[in-house]
């Protein structure tokens, strides 16, 4: 397969960026789309002309969330329910021009290439997503019962892997989506009821702070989440949140 690739190039923070054009040929529809991009680098290494292009990745396989990148104008490309290192290059055609770019949007700001940073979200999460434990002995099992309906609630917001592509998605740049998932996770749970009330509150406060804009109510973030996070962990926050503030 062979592909025309219009990447997104950017020297750093402070310089202007633009697209450029590169061509692979020989590609295996079996390949994912990180290892294209590494064949990519290799010719260039080879040609020593510019540099390779610079994009995040780590474990490769959907589960650190490093390896977000917008492709056709869509957070982790045309498959759902897949981050970018899970895509193969069988979701396009032979011959096809693909559009690389890093997530846009104020919050996230371009590092060097297809590199974001996303520190904004360990902020949140440093305003209030954590628990107060005792040390020591474990508790006894069983101590703290939780129905099977709030385990698995929490259980499938825990599912977040914070990549961004809720905030890349939505046309108000909302981390509303990801905040939720973390609120929702630990309200579900009794561990998490001691800061329940400050939790909401920081949480919030810190991703206004941040420049995250509203929800936009269209339900995208939840489409292009790889994880498939559900909107309803938004009302769950908006619940917790109007508990805290009344």
């Amino acid at each position: 397969m062979n592909f025309t690739l219009k990447i997104w190039r950017q020297k750093d923070a402070k310089s202007e960026g633009c697209f450029k054009k590169y061509t692979v040929s020989d590609i295996n529809s079996d390949t994912t789309f990180l290892e294209m991009l590494d064949i990519l680098n290799n010719s260039l290494i080879l040609e020593g002309k510019e540099e390779p292009v610079a994009f995040s990745h780590d474990c490769r396989e959907g589960i650190c969330g490093m390896c977000g990148l917008f492709i056709n104008g869509r957070a982790h490309g045309p498959d759902t329910g897949i981050t970018t290192c899970q895509l193969t290059m069988r979701n396009f055609k032979t011959g096809d021009t693909i559009i690389v770019e890093p997530w846009r949007a104020k919050p996230f700001p371009v590092i060097k290439d297809l590199i974001v940073d996303r520190n904004s979200f360990d902020k949140i999460l440093q305003a209030g997503g954590y628990i107060s434990v005792n040390t020591g002995s474990a508790q006894d099992a069983n101590s703290h019962l939780i129905s099977q309906k709030d385990a698995e609630e929490a259980f499938d917001a825990s599912a977040c892997i914070g990549c961004g592509a809720c905030v890349a998605t939505c046309k108000n740049s909302s981390a509303m989506l990801f905040v939720a998932a973390k609120i929702s996770h630990l309200a579900r749970l009794p561990q998490g009821k001691i800061e329940a009330v400050e939790r909401a509150k920081k949480m919030v406060a810190k991703m206004d702070e941040l420049g995250f804009g509203g929800c936009s109510n269209t339900g995208a973030c939840s489409v292009e989440c790889p994880k498939n996070i559900s909107l309803t962990h938004i009302a769950k926050l908006n619940r917790e949140f109007l508990k805290a503030k009344f």
